[in-house]
């Protein structure tokens, strides 16, 4: 849960815009009616003074921007790529809502309770968030935060329980430990050589035959999944 005098990124600068300091912004909030409002207050990494919004307008999928703090390009230059936070106040979200950032590490299990990995990164996909979940006994999946799939909400409770059947989830079943053969097994599996006798069960065997033990576990399968390495965000993702 986001705590009292937390910060949260509502926008992200993606790019410059002419020459009188505005910039091209990447929203990251539910309400950028209200975090660019003019009059409105930003900050960022990159200064100790907040920014001010002058002015908003869309700009393609995302809003260009003007500061009073930011006077022109070579200013604005100074704030490229940097998130643009507000203060977080988690008692102004709607019943159920929580903020991307408290979604990430939280556990996903099925209607059955076998786990199925944890939330990893979050993203927006037209009208919906859309969780990426990993770690578990399937590759990673995407898991839409819908009603379709998502049976139990409860992100700050440290859990959401989802209908793996509904998602189409194929889950590997836990590779059994291989058992390591014995000295005398490994030698009986080895085909002879021309000329040479079978190896059994307490039958003599030619020392070039015998070789090291077989029966070494390999190690298992690890994914490389790593999630893109997004800020914290303000996002309502709502329950089913």
């Amino acid at each position: 849960m986001a705590e009292a005098g937390e910060r949260v990124a509502v926008g992200r600068v993606r790019g410059l815009h002419g020459l009188n300091g505005a910039v091209r912004v990447e929203v990251l909030t539910d309400r950028p009616e209200v975090r660019f409002a003019p009059g409105a207050r930003v900050w960022t990494g990159m200064r100790s003074d907040p920014l001010t919004v002058v002015q908003a307008v869309e700009d393609g999928r995302g809003l260009r921007v003007r500061f009073a703090e930011i006077p022109d390009r070579n200013a604005a230059e100074s704030i490229r790529d940097a998130d643009l936070e507000v203060d977080a106040d988690p008692a102004s979200l709607d019943d159920g809502a929580v903020y991307w950032h408290e979604l990430i590490g939280v556990a996903v299990r099925g209607l059955d309770g076998g786990d199925l990995g944890t939330v990893r990164d979050v993203y927006r996909a037209g009208a919906a968030e859309v969780l990426v979940i990993d770690g578990g006994p399937v590759s990673t999946f995407d898991l839409p935060v819908v009603s379709a799939f998502i049976r139990t909400w409860a992100p700050r409770e440290g859990r959401i329980v989802v209908d793996a059947d509904a998602l189409d989830l194929t889950i590997r079943p836990a590779r059994p430990p291989r058992r390591h053969r014995s000295r005398a097994e490994a030698l009986a599996a080895r085909p002879p050589r021309d000329g040479a006798p079978a190896a059994s069960d307490g039958a003599p065997v030619d020392g070039d035959a015998q070789g090291a033990p077989e029966g070494r576990s390999a190690p298992p399968d690890v994914g490389s999944s790593e999630p893109a390495a997004h800020g914290t965000r303000e996002g309502e993702a709502p329950g089913a």
